[in-house]
């Protein structure tokens, strides 16, 4: 095994040694340096060659194929609308290695510490044209040779999330002993917040659309981690961006937000006015940040991750505030607020 040119060194995977010697680009010919991976199973490498041009190999768990992998089939389909992404480069079916455009290291999340609030609103606005594109771009391009036109989150889908949430974050990481009846009343909740969601119009969703899935590189948003797209509410991916886990975001920036979005769109949802999208949009809020919560608790119980533990206080602020916010959360509200003292009214 190779060593990587990193301090303190690390012993490089096996798959990346034998991809960099085929494509002649072992060290010393170039630096490898890992990079910080998401809560997936991937591992990401950049390769820095000596004349300073670098790359990024996605190292999966497994072999692939490359005509079927969810990544490559969503990349054509947003290349389409056009929205800007990572290019592909290059790949190794055996090696389980995909070499994608290096976009560097500044996030959205990263950059808005830095950045002045202008600044923070013209990213936003940006952000949110993208997903205007890809609602009104992906109706255009549905096609059954596209994956995400298959999948979408159905009541089963977005229940699974639910209970995610409660056997994840309330019981494994709280600690929480949930009473035979408590559990069949919060059932009888998340049914019918799963099936508002999945009964309304759906549309292409990227599906993980957040400050850390949206990197800056020369003054311009480019968009990652798609390959879990599919068919959705048209206020997924306008939650999961302004009712971000890793970023505050008040309301009078989300009414903002909301209004540049329907504007885009030539006006208010079909389903009626603004404060009706506002509405749907607080219901798509809450469920996202339930589902984040029981990410962060898988990753922090069962995965020993503890880096997203900084992330819920957060994630539970905005819960707690749309739970207060809309008089028919009061009975779930007082069901978690039994378990998780943050949710209380």
């Amino acid at each position: 095994m190779a060593t990587l040119k990193s301090t303190p060194d690390v012993p490089l995977p096996e798959a990346i040694t034998r991809y960099l010697e085929r494509a002649g680009l072992a060290p010393p010919r170039a630096l490898v340096v890992p990079l910080t991976g998401d809560a997936s199973d991937r591992r990401y490498f950049r390769v820095i060659r000596r004349d300073g041009a670098s790359i990024v190999l996605a190292l999966h768990a497994a072999p692939f194929s490359y005509d079927t992998l969810p990544f490559v089939n969503v990349a054509g389909l947003l290349a389409q609308v056009p929205v800007p992404i990572p290019a592909i480069l290059g790949h190794a079916d055996d090696l389980g290695i995909l070499e994608q455009q290096d976009l560097g290291d500044v996030t959205l999340q990263a950059h808005l510490g830095a950045a002045r609030p202008h600044q923070h609103a013209a990213l936003y606005r940006q952000a949110i044209a993208f997903i205007a594109a890809i609602q009104r771009r992906g109706a255009e391009l549905a096609s059954d040779r596209y994956v995400p036109y298959g999948v979408a989150f159905d009541v089963e889908k977005l229940t699974w999330e639910l209970d995610f949430f409660v056997k994840h974050f309330v019981v494994a990481y709280r600690g929480a002993e949930i009473a035979a009846s408590d559990r069949e009343a919060l059932s009888g909740e998340f049914a019918q917040i799963a099936q508002e969601l999945a009964g309304e119009p759906r549309v292409l969703c990227h599906r993980d659309y957040h400050s850390r899935n949206l990197m800056l590189r020369e003054g311009r948003l480019f968009i990652i981690d798609f390959q879990d797209a599919r068919m959705g509410p048209d206020t997924y991916d306008l939650a999961s961006l302004l009712r971000d886990s890793y970023v505050d975001i008040d309301d009078a920036a989300v009414e903002d937000s909301l209004a540049y979005f329907l504007a885009l769109r030539g006006g208010t949802a079909p389903e009626g006015s603004a404060a009706e999208f506002r509405r749907r949009f607080d219901l798509m809020a809450l469920q996202r940040n339930l589902k984040a919560l029981g990410t962060f608790g898988y990753q922090t119980a069962t995965r020993r991750n503890p880096v997203y533990i900084q992330y819920m206080p957060r994630t539970l602020h905005y819960a707690r505030a749309t739970l207060s916010k809309h008089e028919r959360f009061a009975r779930l509200q007082e069901l978690l607020g039994r378990y998780v003292g943050e949710l209380r009214p």
